[in-house]
């Protein structure tokens, strides 16, 4: 893509701590997270004419905060995948000419629930309808039912399962701002608590406040920017259903598969070219699903690829080297720290940081495999 029709990241940056933070509102964290990335790219709030985030609160009332008034805004709201297609949106507007520099805001109170939204759970939803009778209440109980599938076809076993918490811990452990950081085993996984058949507690991500932000411009501005301006070389979205039960099949995520076509397509890349993933992981089985749907390896064999240490620091394909919602952070909607991990992997500056760092991909998901968007981040445009 060339520099003309590129558009690269120029600020990525999350709230000062990310954890516990019962001091902070919802809206203050967006504020703040949009304050540091303003700043890692060494802009002011006046120089931002779009901005983009989820409905609650809402760009405008972000906006408003900000003192900014925007000529182009978004307010996609479809899980926890809305800030990778913020990106995809915001690329196609700086290409049209409707924007000039987007800011990309996130901030959610998950733990401390200041100022946070409840979750839906009334009858008038069609899950609500179709699926809370049989007693489905919310994503422990309903997102981990398909890997129930998926083993049985498959034969994935429980210590595979099991050791994507145990690969992602030891990334968190190099990395200070991780939630949790000491090393832990498949035994020390599978004696945690039950939470929801199969999973058990470290095998479920985290619940945490915290935010952060992005800015959005224009490729032929790279030189302007105090940090390396990371390339976004190619994007993908799509969706598959709102009801966990009407997946298409249970063993593998259409809406993965169809935006990382399209992501890999557009960027022009193969997985041969990749050297660094980031993969939504509320849940330890979502990886394995992201892997297979990207093509990385054959269907069935993604628990073995982890098992056998590909993915874990020293591996060949290094995989949520923050240490994921498992580990890291999970303010309920983790794809903004997706994002941000792959923008410090690229730009050299990650605290697990992992060699020729090149490209990376991230997927995101939204809802209970419901949406999903991919990204494709490089160093140099292609």
């Amino acid at each position: 893509m060339t520099a003309e029709r590129g558009v690269v990241i120029a600020g990525a940056a999350e709230t000062d701590a990310v954890g516990k933070l019962p001091g902070h509102s919802t809206l203050q964290l967006h504020i703040e997270a949009a304050v540091n990335a303003v700043a890692d790219a060494g802009l002011s709030m006046r120089d931002i004419d779009g901005i983009a985030t989820v409905s609650s609160p809402g760009p405008v009332q972000v906006a408003h905060a900000l003192g900014i008034t925007p000529d182009w805004m978004d307010g996609t709201a479809v899980g926890g995948t809305s800030f990778l297609l913020h990106v995809r949106h915001a690329a196609a507007a700086i290409r049209a000419g409707y924007a000039r520099t987007v800011l990309i805001t996130h901030g959610e109170s998950g733990r401390s629930r200041v100022g946070a939204t409840s979750f839906p759970r009334g009858t008038s939803s069609i899950p609500g309808q179709f699926e809370a009778p049989y007693g489905t209440t919310g994503p422990t109980s309903t997102f981990t039912i398909p890997v129930l599938r998926y083993m049985k076809e498959y034969g994935l076993t429980h210590e595979q399962l099991a050791y994507v918490a145990v690969a992602q811990r030891k990334w968190a452990a190099r990395n200070p701002r991780a939630m949790f950081r000491d090393l832990i085993t498949v035994e020390d996984v599978l004696a945690s608590r039950l939470v929801a058949w199969p999973f058990h507690l470290l095998e479920c991500c985290l619940v945490t406040d915290g935010g952060g932000a992005l800015i959005v411009t224009s490729a032929d501005r790279a030189a302007e920017f105090p940090k390396p301006a990371v390339h976004v070389l190619g994007t993908g979205e799509s969706a598959e259903t709102p009801m966990i039960s009407q997946m298409a099949d249970f063993t593998e995520s259409q809406a993965f598969r169809l935006a990382g076509r399209a992501a890999f397509a557009e960027a022009g890349i193969t997985t041969a070219d990749v050297r660094h993933m980031m993969i939504y992981d509320a849940f330890a089985h979502v990886p394995i699903y992201g892997l297979e749907a990207l093509g990385f390896v054959a269907k069935g064999d993604a628990g073995a690829f982890v098992a056998d240490g590909n993915t874990e620091p020293g591996g060949r394909l290094p995989l949520n080297t923050n240490g994921g919602g498992l580990s890291y952070t999970h303010t309920g909607m983790y794809g903004m720290f997706a994002i941000q991990e792959g923008v410090r992997q690229v730009r050299g500056e990650a605290a697990a940081q992992v060699p020729d760092a090149e490209i990376s991909v991230i997927l995101g998901n939204g809802g209970m495999f419901a949406t999903s968007g991919v990204l494709v981040l490089g160093r140099q445009p292609r």
